[in-house]
Formats: structure tokens, sequence, C-alpha cells
């Protein structure tokens, strides 16, 4: 009898964790991990490819791919890898630490290049892949999503003309608020300590003060939308097929009753059921993009009605689960891609039994 294929004698397969080093999420997912007896690769990616060894070879139609953690010694075989948690990114790192900006630039490019490269090769269940990722992450294009599912979301305008912002302020009764559109820490995280000028802005009501400066406008394109009054938020997460709803009162402190992120507030949080209609457009606008997880933002007006906000593809999860212990995000996060790896390849044991 001819020798089976290794991916079919191995059924207990590997989770492969892309995050960095200081990513509290996935400390706090290995023990859980660790008790289910399931096997991971934690793959830090600020400290790649500096602390790794890896190998892509392709020979006579065969293909083999590993990569080794110099400091434990373990060694993870692509084949082996049954699902992929892609957590969170981080700036590459390198051995030599005095690179001139040309070298840096390369070395950056031709890294993510090798990345890239080695975990397009994957089949395998992903929470999430990085071309759903990239391609969930616009805001604009989630508010036009957003009502095709049936949401109501705020009048909103993206421009770099001042006018254009009178024009959209003269069409709305109430207040108007400024928020970015890529990222509220001001891309501070991109620039050295010494290069960083502020850390953040928060969603910002535009006051007559700011109307009398809109020059500023000009130069980037800004994201303007009505204000929406609150009964309470929602944080709504997707984890696979479940979907946890914390109720936030950010009405109940002045900090966070126009942008709830402030941490600083100690507002309620709890566990909500959302109505049967919101549950499922919950559900189905997250795996219109592929996600396998998501984190989305949601307003409730005084009237009961759901208002969109955004949906954050990569979003945090572990404060609300801090908050709202019963939610146990994490045991749902390492069941679901236990689970859906298990099943694919059972399925495919099957299939290939035929």
């Amino acid at each position: 009898m001819a020798e089976k294929p290794r991916h079919l004698v191995n059924i207990m397969k590997t989770i492969l964790i892309i995050t960095n080093s200081f990513d509290l999420h996935a400390d706090l997912i290995e023990p859980i991990l660790k008790q289910k007896n399931q096997s991971f690769f934690r793959l830090n990616l600020d400290k790649f490819p500096k602390d790794y060894h890896l190998k892509q070879l392709y020979v006579s139609g065969k293909v083999e791919v590993t990569i080794e953690h110099l400091l434990s010694k373990q060694i993870i075989h692509f084949e082996d890898i049954g699902a992929v948690w892609n957590r969170k990114p981080a700036p590459f790192s390198f051995i030599s630490n005095d690179l001139a900006p040309q070298e840096l630039a390369f070395a950056k490019t031709e890294t993510e290049h090798t990345l890239f490269g080695l975990l397009y090769t994957l089949d395998c269940y992903w929470m999430s892949h990085p071309v759903n990722l990239r391609g969930a992450m616009w805001k604009g294009e989630q508010l036009n999503r957003a009502t095709q599912f049936g949401f109501r979301i705020p009048h909103s305008l993206v421009t770099n003309c001042p006018a254009e912002v009178r024009r959209f302020k003269s069409l709305i009764s109430g207040d108007i608020i400024f928020k970015s559109l890529s990222t509220p820490d001001l891309a501070s995280v991109e620039v050295d300590d010494d290069d960083c000028i502020a850390t953040g802005l928060a969603t910002t009501i535009v006051t007559d003060e700011l109307m009398n400066n809109l020059e500023a406008v000009r130069e980037i394109p800004c994201h303007f939308q009505e204000y929406i009054p609150k009964k309470y938020e929602l944080r709504v997460t997707v984890v696979g097929n479940s979907v946890f709803a914390a109720k936030l009162y950010s009405q109940d402190d002045e900090r966070t009753k126009v942008d709830s992120r402030d941490m600083s507030a100690e507002i309620r949080y709890e566990a909500t059921a959302l109505p049967d209609s919101i549950h499922k457009r919950c559900l189905e606008f997250v795996k219109s993009y592929g996600l396998n997880y998501s984190a989305m933002d949601i307003i409730v007006t005084p009237d009961e009605d759901y208002v969109f906000l955004e949906n954050n593809p990569n979003g945090q999860f572990l404060y609300i689960q801090e908050l709202i212990p019963e939610f146990n995000i994490l045991e749902t996060v390492a069941d679901t891609l236990i689970k859906n790896f298990r099943e694919d390849n059972e399925q495919y044991l099957r299939s290939a039994a035929y």
C-alpha cells in the first residue's frame, strides 16, 4: 500500500497566530489553547525576520514551507496549519539596526513580499484572510454597504472643499461632527517618538469657531457626519457565527457622550440581546466581506433606531470581555479556530477515501 500523504495522516493540525510580541489578546489565548491540547505557533511580526528562519522551497513540483523561531527552536510546517488567527500587524525588525534609509525601505518591502508569498500558500480557515481584511477596512465603502444591508447611517460627507462643508452644515438641523477615516491615533504609531506631535483625535463636534477655520480642509480629505442623538451605543463583536452585543451607557458621562472611546470614564457595559433582524443583519454584513471576525459600532437612538457607524475588521475585544466576563470571547475564538479546521480536515479525509 502506498504511503499516505502527511496531510492525510496528521488530523491534529496547528494554529498559526500572526501578531506582535506586545499583544495581550494573544498572550491570553495561549493558555486556553494549551488547556485544550491544541498546538499553536506564534509569529510576532515585530521580531520578524530577525528572530526567525524561514524556508519556501519548490523542487520537482513539490513545495516545502517552514518557519523556525530561533529562541524556542519551535518549527511550523505550513502543511500542518489548520487555521490562522490573523490578529495584529507590526513593523518588521532586522538583525542590523543601523540600516540606511534606502536599505531599510528595501528590507521592509522584500520582507513583506516574502511573508505574503508564504501566507498566501495556505488553504485553510482564516480569522481573517489579509485580502478580506483589506477589502473591509474602507469606511466610505462600509457606509455604502451598510445601507445595502438595511442599516440607517448618519448623513455623511468626505471632502477637501470648505464650501462643501458649509453646504453640508446647512442641510443638517443639528450639530455635525468631524472624525478620522483611517485611525484616531493620527498615525502616531507610524513615526518615531521624537517626531510625534499628537497621539490622537477624538470625534469632535464642529463648533462655530471651527466652521470659521475651514481652510485647513483643503489640505487633505476630511470626514464629517451629522451628530446622532444616542440612548446608548453598541459594540457588536462577531466571532464565526457567534454574536456578542455589548451595551455602552455612553450618555452617563460627559467624557463619552460624543466619543465613547475615552476609557478614563468608567461607564457601564452590559450584555444585551439584539433584535433578530439586527442580529441577522450584523452577521450577514460581516460575512459579506468573507470575514470570520469583526467588531461593529452602532448607535441606538432615543427612538430605538439602530444607526450603523463603522466596522472594525480586526478590532479589539479584550476590553469588552474584561467588562463583561460572561461573554468569554477568547474561548469562543479558540473554539471557532479549532472547530473549523477540524471540520475542514474531516471533510477532506472523507472525500479522499472515495
